[in-house]
């Protein structure tokens, strides 16, 4: 759906304050900025917003590593805090990729806030999660957890009027050029079609579909069957051994960092667009 009337925007836009929170996804992970941060999905939503009304200030709560329930304790109260007009609750998959994962335990926290951002008066978009299992041929076992996750946020979500960014069904969202190398994480351009599509859930001025849309064929196409077999290996040994790692540890990527952006702060829109 697009939309160029800001009485459009659900919550009757546009927004002047906006929180996100989250875990390495929403922080920016696999999409630098090139000064040495982190851009990422929400910081280009932002950058959307602020498009269409100047005024409009943005804080980033997530961190790298966070659980559901760990986004719940950490962020929800300074979020809250902020009184934000639009929030964006994004949590789960750290959760969904550890031996104890329960979904209605996650949802659950999820839910909780989803109902206090909402019961303070802001509107509050999530997504779905796509089928890992199409991004990286080891994860098949998890399938069926991202069903259970989806099912679950969507009716958590449909239960508190929050607004669900479907980014679970097209089939370009598992291109692998969406990905960073470590397919735990979004590149720039897959960044870029997250922020798109939760602007197209909340019917942003100019928004549309355009993000569901397929990339051109790749000039090499990827291997296949076993000869995917080394680069399924070398992706074990890079990424998936040192992730192991930190979880027989009980250790995070996110151990002692904190929020890069925990107060809301005008918005700059790169030189271009952005895009």
């Amino acid at each position: 759906m697009t939309s160029s009337d800001p009485s459009a925007v659900p919550g009757g836009g546009p927004f002047l304050r906006y929180a996100a929170l989250g875990d390495s996804q929403t922080e920016g992970l696999g999409d630098p900025d090139g000064s040495g941060g982190l851009r990422g999905w929400a910081d280009r939503l932002a950058e959307q917003l602020a498009r269409q009304e100047p005024r409009v200030r943005y804080a980033n709560l997530a961190v790298r590593g966070r659980l559901a329930g760990q986004v719940r304790a950490e962020q929800l109260a300074p979020a809250l805090a902020l009184e934000p007009d639009l929030a964006t609750v994004v949590a789960g998959v750290n959760d969904l990729l550890r031996p104890s994962f329960d979904p209605d335990a996650v949802v659950g926290h999820l839910e909780a806030m989803f109902e206090a951002l909402t019961g303070a008066g802001a509107v509050v978009a999530t997504v779905t999660f796509p089928d890992v299992a199409r991004i990286t041929p080891l994860a098949r076992p998890l399938a069926p957890r991202v069903t259970a996750l989806n099912d679950r946020i969507r009716r958590a979500a449909g239960r508190h009027g929050v607004i669900v960014a479907e980014t679970a069904g097209p089939a370009v969202v598992t291109d692998p050029r969406l990905w960073s190398t470590d397919r735990l994480h979004a590149g720039p351009l897959g960044h870029q079609r997250i922020a798109e599509a939760v602007a197209q859930a909340l019917a942003l001025p100019g928004s549309g579909d355009g993000w569901t849309r397929p990339l051109p064929p790749p000039a090499v196409p990827p291997a296949v069957g076993w000869r995917a077999v080394p680069r399924e290996l070398r992706w074990a040994g890079e990424f998936l051994g040192p992730w192991l790692g930190r979880r027989l540890r009980g250790r995070s990527s996110g151990d002692a960092r904190t929020a890069k952006r925990p107060g809301l702060l005008p918005v700059v829109v790169p030189a271009g667009g952005g895009a």
